[in-house]
Protein backbone atom coordinates (compact mmCIF):
# COMPACT_ATOMS: atom_id res chain seq x y z
CA UNK A 1 0.00 0.00 0.00
CA UNK A 2 0.71 3.52 -0.62
CA UNK A 3 0.08 7.04 0.77
CA UNK A 4 -0.09 9.22 -1.88
CA UNK A 5 2.89 11.64 -0.42
CA UNK A 6 5.04 11.36 -3.62
CA UNK A 7 8.88 11.14 -1.64
CA UNK A 8 10.29 12.85 -4.45
CA UNK A 9 11.29 12.64 -8.30
CA UNK A 10 13.75 9.51 -9.52
CA UNK A 11 15.47 9.68 -13.27
CA UNK A 12 15.28 7.29 -15.85
CA UNK A 13 17.95 5.87 -17.06
CA UNK A 14 17.06 2.99 -19.19
CA UNK A 15 13.85 1.92 -21.31
CA UNK A 16 14.44 -1.57 -22.94
CA UNK A 17 11.49 -2.47 -25.11
CA UNK A 18 10.31 -5.51 -26.26
CA UNK A 19 6.92 -6.79 -27.78
CA UNK A 20 4.76 -6.39 -25.04
CA UNK A 21 7.22 -5.29 -22.18
CA UNK A 22 9.46 -2.61 -21.37
CA UNK A 23 12.23 -2.99 -18.39
CA UNK A 24 12.72 0.02 -16.99
CA UNK A 25 15.38 1.14 -14.87
CA UNK A 26 15.76 4.25 -12.53
CA UNK A 27 17.79 6.10 -10.59
CA UNK A 28 16.65 6.87 -7.21
CA UNK A 29 17.90 9.55 -4.99
CA UNK A 30 20.95 8.01 -2.15
CA UNK A 31 18.57 8.86 0.60
CA UNK A 32 16.04 7.04 -0.48
CA UNK A 33 17.87 3.65 -1.65
CA UNK A 34 18.39 2.52 1.50
CA UNK A 35 17.39 -1.44 2.70
CA UNK A 36 15.97 -2.03 -1.56
CA UNK A 37 14.81 -5.93 -1.96
CA UNK A 38 14.18 -7.66 -4.85
CA UNK A 39 10.07 -8.23 -5.49
CA UNK A 40 9.59 -5.01 -2.80
CA UNK A 41 7.13 -2.57 -4.41
CA UNK A 42 7.54 0.94 -5.40
CA UNK A 43 4.65 3.43 -6.95
CA UNK A 44 6.26 4.89 -10.18
CA UNK A 45 4.15 8.01 -11.06
CA UNK A 46 1.24 6.36 -9.21
CA UNK A 47 1.98 2.96 -10.72
CA UNK A 48 2.65 -0.22 -8.17
CA UNK A 49 5.64 -2.03 -9.48
CA UNK A 50 7.31 -4.62 -8.45
CA UNK A 51 11.87 -4.17 -7.85
CA UNK A 52 13.40 -7.11 -10.44
CA UNK A 53 16.76 -6.10 -9.84
CA UNK A 54 18.97 -3.00 -8.40
CA UNK A 55 22.40 -1.83 -7.69
CA UNK A 56 23.19 0.83 -5.58
CA UNK A 57 20.72 3.88 -6.54
CA UNK A 58 19.59 2.03 -9.43
CA UNK A 59 16.39 0.07 -9.75
CA UNK A 60 14.85 -2.13 -12.39
CA UNK A 61 11.13 -3.03 -13.09
CA UNK A 62 9.41 -5.18 -15.75
CA UNK A 63 6.04 -3.84 -17.03
CA UNK A 64 3.82 -6.10 -18.60
CA UNK A 65 1.68 -4.77 -21.65
CA UNK A 66 -1.39 -4.32 -19.53
CA UNK A 67 0.50 -1.40 -17.49
CA UNK A 68 1.25 0.28 -20.66
CA UNK A 69 -1.83 0.18 -21.96
CA UNK A 70 -3.43 1.42 -18.73
CA UNK A 71 -0.52 3.73 -17.59
CA UNK A 72 1.60 6.72 -19.24
CA UNK A 73 4.78 4.94 -18.06
CA UNK A 74 5.32 3.29 -21.91
CA UNK A 75 5.76 7.22 -22.58
CA UNK A 76 9.11 7.61 -21.03
CA UNK A 77 12.46 8.29 -22.29
CA UNK A 78 15.66 8.23 -20.84
CA UNK A 79 16.53 11.04 -18.88
CA UNK A 80 12.50 11.96 -17.81
CA UNK A 81 11.99 12.17 -14.32
CA UNK A 82 9.32 10.03 -12.53
CA UNK A 83 7.15 10.41 -9.41
CA UNK A 84 8.15 7.66 -6.63
CA UNK A 85 6.97 6.28 -3.38
CA UNK A 86 8.45 3.57 -1.52
CA UNK A 87 5.85 1.36 -0.20
CA UNK A 88 4.02 2.66 3.78
CA UNK A 89 4.97 0.55 6.15
CA UNK A 90 3.48 -0.61 9.58
CA UNK A 91 3.10 2.87 11.80
CA UNK A 92 4.24 4.88 9.01
CA UNK A 93 2.25 8.07 8.66
CA UNK A 94 -0.44 8.49 6.48
CA UNK A 95 -0.60 11.79 5.54
CA UNK A 96 -2.40 11.53 2.61
CA UNK A 97 -4.92 8.49 1.99
CA UNK A 98 -4.02 5.04 0.98
CA UNK A 99 -3.61 3.67 -2.48
CA UNK A 100 -3.17 0.47 -4.08
CA UNK A 101 -1.06 1.71 -6.93
CA UNK A 102 -3.70 0.02 -9.37
CA UNK A 103 -4.05 2.64 -11.99
CA UNK A 104 -8.08 2.77 -13.35
CA UNK A 105 -6.90 5.08 -16.13
CA UNK A 106 -4.90 8.31 -17.74
CA UNK A 107 -6.28 11.78 -18.09
CA UNK A 108 -5.38 14.62 -19.85
CA UNK A 109 -4.36 17.74 -18.95
CA UNK A 110 -6.91 20.82 -20.87
CA UNK A 111 -5.54 23.50 -19.16
CA UNK A 112 -3.30 25.31 -16.44
CA UNK A 113 -4.14 28.23 -14.38
CA UNK A 114 -0.61 29.36 -12.77
CA UNK A 115 -1.01 32.36 -9.99
CA UNK A 116 2.82 33.14 -8.19
CA UNK A 117 1.63 30.99 -5.16
CA UNK A 118 -0.62 28.70 -6.55
CA UNK A 119 -1.43 26.53 -9.81
CA UNK A 120 -4.94 25.08 -10.50
CA UNK A 121 -4.43 22.32 -13.37
CA UNK A 122 -7.76 21.36 -15.35
CA UNK A 123 -8.04 17.36 -16.71
CA UNK A 124 -10.37 15.96 -18.83
CA UNK A 125 -12.80 13.22 -17.01
CA UNK A 126 -12.09 10.10 -18.41
CA UNK A 127 -15.50 8.16 -18.73
CA UNK A 128 -14.23 4.99 -16.73
CA UNK A 129 -13.20 7.61 -13.74
CA UNK A 130 -16.60 10.19 -13.92
CA UNK A 131 -18.68 7.96 -11.25
CA UNK A 132 -16.06 8.61 -8.75
CA UNK A 133 -14.80 11.92 -9.36
CA UNK A 134 -16.79 13.78 -6.44
CA UNK A 135 -16.34 17.39 -5.12
CA UNK A 136 -13.85 17.42 -2.19
CA UNK A 137 -13.17 13.68 -2.52
CA UNK A 138 -9.43 12.05 -3.12
CA UNK A 139 -8.20 11.17 -5.98
CA UNK A 140 -4.18 9.84 -6.79
CA UNK A 141 -2.48 11.81 -9.97
CA UNK A 142 0.79 9.80 -10.65
CA UNK A 143 1.21 8.80 -7.11
CA UNK A 144 -0.13 12.22 -5.84
CA UNK A 145 -3.04 11.81 -3.32
CA UNK A 146 -5.22 15.15 -4.49
CA UNK A 147 -8.21 16.92 -3.38
CA UNK A 148 -10.63 17.60 -5.94
CA UNK A 149 -11.11 20.89 -5.80
CA UNK A 150 -13.76 20.99 -8.66
CA UNK A 151 -16.18 18.48 -10.77
CA UNK A 152 -17.62 19.97 -13.81
CA UNK A 153 -19.93 17.45 -15.43
CA UNK A 154 -21.07 19.59 -17.93
CA UNK A 155 -17.79 20.22 -18.86
CA UNK A 156 -16.82 17.21 -18.58
CA UNK A 157 -13.55 18.52 -16.39
CA UNK A 158 -12.10 18.14 -13.39
CA UNK A 159 -9.52 20.42 -11.53
CA UNK A 160 -6.97 20.12 -8.76
CA UNK A 161 -5.20 23.00 -7.11
CA UNK A 162 -1.50 22.48 -5.79
CA UNK A 163 0.66 24.49 -3.54
CA UNK A 164 4.77 25.55 -4.01
CA UNK A 165 5.83 22.19 -1.71
CA UNK A 166 3.92 19.84 -4.03
CA UNK A 167 5.34 21.48 -7.33
CA UNK A 168 8.80 21.84 -5.48
CA UNK A 169 8.46 17.76 -4.77
CA UNK A 170 6.93 16.15 -7.47
CA UNK A 171 6.93 16.37 -11.62
CA UNK A 172 3.46 18.46 -11.30
CA UNK A 173 5.46 21.67 -12.01
CA UNK A 174 7.24 20.11 -15.55
CA UNK A 175 3.60 19.17 -16.57
CA UNK A 176 2.11 21.19 -19.64
CA UNK A 177 -1.67 21.18 -21.53
CA UNK A 178 -2.01 17.52 -23.61
CA UNK A 179 0.13 15.64 -21.19
CA UNK A 180 -1.31 12.36 -19.40
CA UNK A 181 -1.34 11.62 -16.01
CA UNK A 182 -2.24 8.53 -14.07
CA UNK A 183 -5.05 8.17 -12.80
CA UNK A 184 -6.25 6.37 -9.17
CA UNK A 185 -9.59 6.96 -7.69
CA UNK A 186 -10.45 6.21 -4.01
CA UNK A 187 -11.04 2.33 -3.13
CA UNK A 188 -13.95 3.51 -0.49
CA UNK A 189 -15.58 5.61 -3.27
CA UNK A 190 -15.37 3.18 -5.82
CA UNK A 191 -16.81 0.76 -3.30
CA UNK A 192 -20.02 3.31 -2.22
CA UNK A 193 -20.43 3.65 -5.63
CA UNK A 194 -20.55 0.43 -7.36
CA UNK A 195 -22.12 -1.01 -4.33
CA UNK A 196 -24.99 1.64 -4.49
CA UNK A 197 -24.88 0.95 -8.72
CA UNK A 198 -25.46 -2.54 -7.98
CA UNK A 199 -28.41 -2.18 -5.68
CA UNK A 200 -30.44 0.20 -7.76
CA UNK A 201 -29.67 -2.03 -10.88
CA UNK A 202 -31.36 -4.93 -8.71
CA UNK A 203 -34.52 -3.14 -7.67
CA UNK A 204 -34.93 -2.09 -11.19
CA UNK A 205 -34.72 -5.52 -12.90
CA UNK A 206 -37.29 -6.57 -10.08
CA UNK A 207 -39.65 -4.31 -10.57
CA UNK A 208 -39.93 -4.57 -13.96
Amino acid sequence: MFTGIVQGTARVTACRRKTGLMQLELELPPARAEGLETGASIAVNGTCLTITAFQGCRVCFDLIDTTLELTNLGELEPGDRVNFERAARMGDEIGGHLMSGHVLCCARIKRIEATEHNRHIYFETPEAAAPYLLPKGFVGLNGCSLTLAEVDPERGEFSVALIPETLAQTTFGQLEPGSRVNLEVDPQTQAVVDTVNRYMAQRTRTST
